[in-house]
């Protein structure tokens, strides 16, 4: 009983230590990775959420995922705007190089404006945008699938301009 509880202390001091701070620093780099379209292979930093990103010679699928960049609409539109085309550019270096082995599955998403099956239409018209875009830059068509998840799928629920448009968007994911 009495190893039981100092188990259990132990785990529990463990998860409630952490890091002190989201300034990490790894293989001597730190901070965020600078813009451009070029994929880094040595350069780390930590992503928004305060995840490590770590070298992308080592990385899994997740790790992988998580360097895909996520694509933004204008309102009731479909078209990739030509602000998004580097993101796009990174996108398909990405899932055309290191990525190469897995299936790349577009998932689109809207804003909370239009019926469920008038977002449902515009989402799948969003992924297929990307998928157009992403075929043109080299990526072939048979790696990519799409899915619309509507209006159901927000990042953000504060009822402002801002946040609606960080819900028109598609996002890149992996599969195996």
């Amino acid at each position: 009983m009495t190893k039981v509880i100092l188990t259990g202390a132990t785990v529990a001091l463990l998860m409630l230590s952490g890091c002190s701070s989201k300034n990490a620093s790894i293989n001597g780099a730190s901070g965020p990775i600078a813009g451009g379209t070029e994929v880094v292979e040595e350069v780390l930093a930590l992503d928004e959420n305060g995840v490590a990103i770590v070298d992308l010679n080592d990385m899994n699928m997740l790790g992988l995922e998580r360097q895909m960049k996520s694509i933004y609409f204008d309102f009731d539109k479909y078209v990739v705007r030509a602000d998004m085309q580097e993101n796009m550019q990174f996108n398909s270096e990405l899932a055309d190089s290191y990525a190469k082995d897995y299936t790349l599955k577009l998932e689109g998403n809207c804003d909370e404006w239009g019926s469920d099956e008038y977002n449902y239409a515009l989402g799948l018209k969003r992924a297929n945008a990307t998928k157009k875009d992403a075929v043109a830059s080299g990526v072939s068509a048979d790696r990519i699938t799409m899915m619309s998840y509507g209006k159901s799928n927000p990042v953000c629920s504060e009822k402002t301009k801002d946040c609606w448009s960080k819900n028109r968007r598609v996002d890149f994911r992996l599969l195996p």
